[in-house]
């Protein structure tokens, strides 16, 4: 076991995100491993037909062109290399990053991580009695009734750790759980085995926190205007010590912030209650314990461990439909009698449409200073079954221009309007982890299967805890934006949505769980009143956190809200007006 802490910098949060992170990282402070995350539950959703398509598609391409100047560097400075940009085909990434290593004269090891994809083992596993029941309503997968194009299970850390113990340089997975990449090297540069919980659940938490990026750094964070060099933040790095604890940083070079703010905000993200349920262990997120140990420096104290679920979460993919969307704008006065005149000139010619959805965005300025103050865009979205029901759609849309209400007027600089697209739904299911052939892959045609723990978890031991829920706060105070006193962060979680609310001032705790209880954030937010609210507590970090049963319909590929996976809910409830004690808004 090290005694020093393994110093784990992410360069990639999601599909998509900046390419230059990798060459800042390399050019900045030492780092023990380079982490790269970008699979999404949307992302994968992307893949999949990729995937489906031939052997060379279905993995993140553009990583080899990411990695391909640092090779050199990685070799000499001894960086280890844990990436998802396997996808769903992460052999044949591997194949190709074997490829240009040979090309640069260069000796690194590359592994590939196997036993994720059962796809071609879901008629098997059925007939054997396994449901692959939903996460959420517990339906068995049978009762879906399309047939899945993917089917991954989400893989746990220790497949990397054979790899890294083998000696592979560089690890390529596919569907392992977003901490996985960084659990996986923390064990294997301390030897942990998978029953060493409580380091386990510390490596998780630390690795939630850096997974997402820049989200860590200042981005996408409810205080961003007091966040220095905001316009590019840094990405962050994990210092995992030998019990699990951890620092939380950054390049000492980079823009951004590390605050107990920024940590909390990431600590709350897509997490599903105070137990998060990771295929290495259950991490009991309200142990713990954050502190400001200098500037751009969060230490996390030792977190809780408890053996893991028996089940793995297994997300299927299939095509139900096509969808499209164009956005058209309307101009103040009479814009709600505008919009019902939109909506009845579409409902006649696209009655064979199977949903129609028209969402105005925003209101008009009241005396608007501009013709755009003024102006409200409207979304216009169409998903059926059958594509033809859709051929209409461009043409019905364009036809408004002299016939629609007053000011009818489309983006005319904006890019044409393109076919519909495949509408891809979401299956979470559950399945026994020992069915799951997880193992490490080398060049050579080694494998090395992934140790498992000696038990798992009794399932009474992963229910969430529910927490009574608090006499409501007095109505006392001056009516302002919840956002005034407390940051927020949202995200998604299949079909679900979840919010994480807290203050940095401890004092104003007992107002903030007060003030949002559940029958509260119904009337603060109309769009959760009819959904299943479940609400948990993390006092250790001064938050209050909310999942939000179906807001997102069957997942974010497939439900047809502007903001499909809820990054903005938790801003919006930011906006809503609560009464807030003077005394709070005396000491601002």
């Amino acid at each position: 076991m090290s005694e020093t802490s393994v110093r784990i910098a992410n360069f990639s949060g999601y599909l998509g995100d900046r390419r230059t992170a990798i060459d800042e990282i390399m050019a900045g402070d030492p780092i023990d491993v380079l982490m790269g995350d970008y699979l999404a539950e949307v992302t994968l959703a992307a893949l999949a037909g990729d995937a489906r398509r031939g052997s060379e598609g279905g993995y993140v391409s553009y990583f080899v062109q990411q990695l391909r100047p640092h090779l050199a560097a990685v070799a000499d400075r001894g960086i280890k290399v844990v990436t998802n940009a396997g996808g769903f085909n992460p052999a044949a990434l591997a194949e190709a990053l074997r490829a240009i290593i040979a090309e640069e004269g260069l000796s690194l090891q590359v592994a590939h991580i196997s036993g994720d994809s059962i796809l071609d083992r879901l008629t098997d596993l059925q007939a054997e009695g396994h449901g692959l029941e939903h996460l959420d309503t517990g339906a068995p997968l049978k009762d879906w009734g399309v047939e899945p194009v993917s089917a991954n299970a989400y893989l746990g850390a220790f497949g990397i750790v054979a790899a890294l113990q083998r000696g592979a340089d560089i690890v390529v997975t596919g569907r392992v759980t977003d901490a996985s990449l960084a659990v996986g090297p923390a064990a294997w540069w301390h030897g942990w085995s998978p029953d060493d919980w409580g380091p386990l659940a510390g490596a998780v938490t630390a690795a939630h926190v850096i997974e997402c990026g820049a989200q860590a750094t200042g981005g996408n964070f409810s205080g961003f205007q007091t966040v220095p060099g905001i316009r590019k933040p840094g990405f962050p790095i994990a210092e995992i010590a030998a019990d699990g604890s951890s620092v939380i940083t950054k390049h000492s070079r980079d823009g951004g912030v590390v605050t107990v703010d920024t940590v909390t905000a990431q600590l709350v993200y897509e997490i599903q209650g105070t137990k998060y349920l990771n295929p290495d262990v259950t991490a009991h997120l309200d142990t713990v314990e954050l502190t400001q140990l200098g500037p751009d420096r969060v230490g996390i104290g030792p977190v809780q461990g408890t053996p893991p679920p028996r089940t793995a979460k297994v997300a299927l993919f299939a095509q139900i439909g096509w969808q499209i969307t164009q956005m058209v704008f309307c101009t103040a006065p009479d814009v709600e009698a505008k919009v019902a005149l939109l909506r009845e000139q579409l409902a006649e010619p696209l009655a064979e449409v199977e949903e129609l959805d028209v969402t105005p965005l925003g209101t008009a300025a009241e005396d608007p200073a501009s013709q755009w103050e003024a102006t409200v865009p409207i979304r216009i979205m169409a998903a059926s079954r059958r594509r033809e029901d859709l051929r209409a759609f461009s043409g019905v849309v364009a036809g408004l221009y002299l016939q629609g209400y007053p000011g009818f007027h489309l983006d005319g600089s904006a890019q044409r309007l393109g076919p519909p697209w495949p509408r891809i739904d979401y299956w979470p299911g559950l399945l026994d982890v020992e069915v799951l052939d997880h193992q490490a892959v080398f060049g050579d045609g080694t494998v090395v299967a992934a140790p498992r723990p000696s038990r798992y978890a009794d399932a009474a031991d992963l229910v969430q805890p529910r927490h009574p829920e608090p006499q409501p706060a007095d109505t006392a105070g001056r009516r302002l934006p919840l956002g005034t006193l407390a940051y927020a962060r949202s995200g998604d979680k299949g079909g679900n949505s979840n919010v994480g609310v807290w203050v940095s001032d401890r004092a104003q705790w007992e107002w903030l769980r007060t003030t949002l209880t559940s029958d509260a954030v119904r009337t603060l937010l109309p769009e959760t009143r009819d959904l299943a609210i479940v609400r948990h507590e993390l006092p250790h970090i001064n938050a209050v956190h909310f999942v939000f049963k179906g807001l997102l319909g069957t997942g974010g590929s497939s439900n047809l809200r502007v903001d499909q996976v809820g990054k903005s809910v938790g801003e919006y409830l930011r906006a809503k007006h609560v009464a807030i004690p003077e005394k709070y808004l005396d000491l601002r």
